[in-house]
C-alpha cells in the first residue's frame, strides 16, 4: 500500500473534516496518482468528496463499522439512475483492516492508495511501503495530523519537486520510501 497525503509544515492534514486548503496542482497529482488504483478511505473521507461519492476511475473501499452505511451504500449501488456509470458498483464497505488484510485479493493488489483520513493513516500507514505527500510551506489551523516522517527513523525522504505556488501557498511534492525491514 501506499498513502498520499497533503500536510503543512506540523504535518497537519485537516480542519473541521476538509483539507488545510484546496490546491487545483495537488488535486490534479492526487487524481494522476490514484486513477486506476484502488483508494482506501474512511467514511468521512467519502462524504467529503465532490457529491459524497467515490471518485470516477478507481475502486474504493471505505472502512467503516457502521452497518447502517454499508446498507445504505448496497442500495445506492442497486438503485442508481444516473446517465454515467455507477460510481457505487466500484465501492466497497469493510467493516474493519483486519477483515481487509484477511482477503488475498486485497494483499496481493500493489495498486492500493490510502487516502485518509486521519483515523485511517494511523491504521494503515505500518502496512505502506511508500508515502505521496504534498508538504505545504506553511502551518494552518489543523485539528487532524500525519505522522511526521521526517522524525521517523522508519522512513526516508527519496525524492522531492521543485516547489510550486497557487493561491499564495508554495508546496512541494515529496515521496518518503519506508527503509528496509521496517514494514509490518
Amino acid at each position: 500500500m501506499k498513502a498520499i497525503v497533503v500536510a503543512d509544515r506540523n504535518w497537519g492534514i485537516g480542519k473541521d473534516g476538509d483539507l488545510l486548503v484546496h490546491l487545483p496542482g495537488d488535486l490534479k497529482y492526487f487524481k494522476k496518482n490514484t486513477l486506476g488504483k484502488t483508494i482506501l478511505m474512511g467514511r468521512k473521507t467519502l462524504e467529503s468528496l465532490p457529491g459524497g461519492r467515490p471518485l470516477p476511475g478507481r475502486d474504493s473501499i471505505i472502512l467503516s463499522r457502521s452497518a447502517a452505511f454499508a446498507a445504505e451504500t448496497e442500495q445506492k449501488r442497486n438503485s442508481w439512475d444516473g446517465a454515467a456509470e455507477n460510481p457505487w458498483n466500484r465501492c466497497k464497505v469493510i467493516s474493519s483492516l483486519e477483515t481487509l488484510l484477511e482477503d488475498e485479493a486485497f494483499c496481493v493488489n500493489e495498486d492500493v492508495m490510502v487516502a485518509g483520513g486521519g483515523e485511517i493513516y494511523r491504521q494503515c500507514l505500518s502496512y505502506c511501503d511508500c508515502a505521496l505527500v504534498t508538504k505545504l510551506e506553511a502551518e494552518f489551523p489543523a485539528d487532524c495530523y500525519f505522522e511526521n516522517l521526517d522524525e521517523s527513523p522508519d522512513w526516508e525522504l527519496t525524492w522531492e519537486s521543485e516547489t510550486q505556488r497557487e493561491n499564495g501557498v508554495c508546496y512541494r511534492f515529496t515521496i518518503y520510501r519506508r527503509r528496509n525491514g521496517t514494514l509490518r
